[in-house]
């Protein structure tokens, strides 16, 4: 039996908070160990993938995948060996002693011997209708998720960082011309970067820009932008582009957990070493949650495999297996 009830609490050996590929690898470590995972999906069952048109860097998809297909065969593998997928948010957490106590945003509460953490991040938006609009047909949070797309064709950076300057230099590696759209009047990067992004022939940098709108009849082909000559004078004006992509952060989903666990500034879980351990004994943080560096499918899927081995190890350790 995958857990127990005792007095409307009910005792799992294994829960994985969060799908999406360090979620559902870290079932298939899981379930394949006879730890009966349970997992609760969260509000975006798949993660960011299934915002994802085509996935063309994760090996064993020779012609790409669709985002969305993709986690479906994810999430049928970790079904196949016995994962117990539901539905649900976990939106409190008790990390003071083991078991663990987590509940949901139906009210259930779930004692948990071991628990892995895979919510993810967010990628910030700007907040346009346009960018729901156009989402997947266009508009982007991923270059080297989607950057292949663009081949020889115009896109547009939003953000003045590091990482927005990153994603300029990875695009203008495939595209035709580079735009950075940056709201202030320089950029925040490390001066390595911006002297890097000032030399890119390609790269072109319209400080003081803001986007108003997106438009385009087949995805996107242009934005609205306005751009500031000094208090009150400002220009309007339309960018043909063929690409969107934002670069102004992500936000991981880490707040249920914040009190217990140690994060960065920006609220990335750290773990110890080179692996997804926590400094709680018996929670692990796999995936985008505690990547702030690469934020792949195939990184978080390799960290969800770690994360369930080591959960396994664990509870081998804890005589509880």
């Amino acid at each position: 039996m995958p857990f127990i009830i005792m007095e409307n609490i009910e005792r799992v050996r294994c829960l994985i908070v969060g799908s999406g590929p360090a979620g559902y690898t870290a079932a298939i470590y899981a379930a394949r160990a006879n730890l009966s995972p349970v997992v609760y999906c969260g509000l975006q069952t798949g993660g960011q993938l299934t915002q994802t048109t085509v996935v063309e860097n994760f090996p064993g998809y020779p012609e790409g995948v669709d985002g969305n297909q993709m986690m479906a065969d994810f999430r049928a593998q970790a079904e196949r060996f016995g994962t117990d997928l539901r539905d649900g948010v976990i939106v409190k957490a008790d990390l003071s002693k083991a078991p663990y106590t987590l509940t949901t945003d139906e009210g259930h509460v779930v004692e948990a011997d071991t628990v892995i953490i895979a919510t993810g991040a967010s990628a910030k938006y700007l907040g346009l209708a346009d960018e729901e609009k156009y989402k997947g047909e266009g508009v982007s949070a991923c270059a080297t998720c989607d950057g292949f797309f663009y081949r020889k064709k115009t896109v547009a950076v939003v953000g003045g960082g590091d990482t927005a300057c990153e994603e300029a230099l990875y695009l203008a590696g495939l595209a035709k011309k580079v735009y950075m759209i940056v709201r202030k009047p320089f950029l925040r990067a490390s001066e390595v970067m911006q002297k890097r992004v000032k030399e890119a022939e390609n790269i072109e940098i319209l400080f003081e820009h803001n986007t108003l709108g997106l438009y385009g009849e087949n995805g996107v082909e242009g934005a609205h932008l306005v751009k500031r000559k000094g208090e009150p004078d400002e220009e309007k004006y339309d960018l043909p582009i063929d690409g969107f992509f934002l670069a102004i952060g992500h936000k991981p989903n880490s707040d249920v957990f914040k009190e217990w666990l140690d994060t960065d500034e920006t609220g990335y879980i750290k773990t110890l070493g080179d692996s997804p351990k926590t400094k709680v004994p018996g929670v692990f943080a796999a995936g985008d949650v505690a990547d702030p560096h690469y934020r792949q499918a195939i990184t978080a899927a390799a960290s969800g495999c770690r994360a369930g081995i080591e959960a396994d190890r664990y509870l081998r350790e804890q005589g509880l297996v």
